[in-house]
């Protein structure tokens, strides 16, 4: 038996699978029907906004063009228009000059809006047919029923159509255009030489080409946009990874901070004596509240974790470890050499943070030597401010000698730069990379040795 909530499901849906499958079982008759009427809501609904052609240009000249190429076919077609209707066709000259301004001024407005400008150009055609054949005394030797100057109008203006209109709407602007012609010619079969046919033909294959092309242009603004979108998402991520990466890493560093308290608080009253009432209490409330918060973070800490992070329980490096990875950097083929100034042993103990950031910034630093630059001769160097307020790193390489290989460190963050900027800005440092002239790379990290609390990591 369904459930309770099957009935309104099925409501829901009842409504467009029916509307499925009226569609899916309509008769012949009835879809030709829908189909013809969509064809001719196309006809009458021009896209919006009325945006130029090319206007999405970036070079001013090409967005200029469509103007340039409608106005010098105005200024033509106009008086040859007026001249062929006069000369060749009998017309008057009034006639014939108001029947070329209607059939090519419209052409300047198909830059911006095609399908209106169709459509007057669309009629006027068709009462220009009529007015030459009420005219005209004989059209054996003439063409008939479209005249040569507005075919030329005429397929100018339907390639302008097929790069701003839907595809619905040109499939129906070439099927009245086949459809007008063939009226005409069979209506007037002694007078018609084909030009009908030769403008269906035509106007096809303009429509075809012009709309096959816009239409791979818009895909590749699409796919470009979507690349766009693309990159800032994977940037912002790495971004989001490498601070998270960050967090789980300090965990270790503020825990100790937080068992520390907790220990000192827990063990006030007994090292301390004499101490009042209200004293032990308080030291009793910041014993539970070290306790309090260092579950919070263990919780957190559960919830920054993953199955693929769990390698990341062991001890966390710091700079006494920089030799080390100097080492396996040299084991891997890349000539280092360490330098670590005597003023920097009498900065210890670092702090935890800081220590953590130095050996992460120069772990990078030699990765990407392995990824950029392999070969490259290496130089680290670790020295301390004049004032021993901060800690400065130096990782240099030289111009690389092979191509690249796989990188040094499989465990490190693979962020690079994006790394090295977040442990900088963890404590309130400063960062500075870039290339060299010969071919190589520098990075240079100040990190300051002031306590957390006194730096403003923003």
């Amino acid at each position: 038996m369904p459930g309770p909530s099957s009935a309104p499901a099925g409501a829901a849906a009842g409504p467009a699978s029916t509307a499925a499958s009226s569609t899916a079982h309509e008769s012949l008759p009835k879809a030709a029907r829908r189909q013809a009427g969509a064809l001719a809501r196309a006809l009458v609904t021009p896209s919006y906004p009325a945006t130029p052609l090319f206007a999405q240009s970036r070079r001013r000249w090409l967005r200029r063009v469509p103007y340039g190429v409608a106005m010098i076919l105005t200024t033509i077609l106009v008086p040859t228009s007026a001249q062929v209707l006069s000369h060749d066709y009998g017309v008057g000259g009034g006639v014939a000059t108001l029947i070329g301004i209607v059939q090519s001024t419209p052409l300047l407005l198909s830059v911006t809006r095609p399908l209106q400008a169709w459509w007057i150009v669309f009629l006027s055609d068709i009462v220009c047919a009529l007015v030459v054949l009420g005219t005209a005394d004989h059209l054996e030797n003439r063409v008939w029923p479209w005249l040569p100057g507005p075919i030329i109008g005429y397929l100018f203006l339907l390639l302008a159509l097929a790069l701003r209109e839907p595809r619905r709407t040109l499939v129906a602007v070439w099927l009245v255009t086949g459809t007008a012609g063939l009226s005409l010619g069979m209506g007037f079969p002694d007078k018609s030489n084909g030009s009908n046919v030769v403008l269906f033909v035509l106007s096809g294959v303009v429509l075809l080409v012009a709309g096959a092309l816009r239409e791979r242009g818009d895909a590749q603004r699409r796919l470009a946009e979507q690349e766009t979108i693309s990159e800032a998402e994977r940037a912002h991520r790495t971004l989001l990874e490498e601070r998270t990466r960050i967090a789980r890493e300090l965990h270790d560093v503020v825990a100790h901070h937080m068992s520390v308290i907790t220990v000192q608080a827990d063990s006030a009253p007994y090292r301390i004596g004499g101490l009042p009432s209200e004293a032990k209490r308080e030291f009793s409330t910041i014993a539970a509240t070290a306790r309090e918060s260092l579950a919070e973070m263990r919780r957190l800490l559960g919830v920054l974790r993953s199955e693929e992070t769990r390698g990341e329980r062991a001890p966390q490096p710091g700079l006494r470890q920089v030799p080390q990875l100097v080492e396996a950097t040299v084991r891997a083929g890349i000539p280092t050499t360490l330098t670590i100034a005597d003023e920097v042993a009498e900065l210890e103990p670092l702090p935890q943070a800081v220590g953590l950031s130095a050996y992460r910034i120069v772990q990078e630093a030699l990765a990407n030597v392995v990824r950029h630059a392999p070969g490259a001769a290496t130089r680290v160097a670790v020295s301390a401010a004049e004032d021993r307020s901060a800690l400065t790193l130096l990782v240099v390489n030289g111009p690389p000698l092979s191509a690249p290989t796989k990188p040094l460190e499989t465990s490190g963050t693979g962020h690079g730069l994006v790394g090295m900027v977040e442990r900088v800005r963890l404590v309130g440092g400063m960062l500075d990379t870039g290339p060299l002239p010969d071919g190589g790379f520098r990075v240079a990290a100040r990190l300051p040795l002031l306590d957390l609390e006194e730096t403003d990591p923003s």
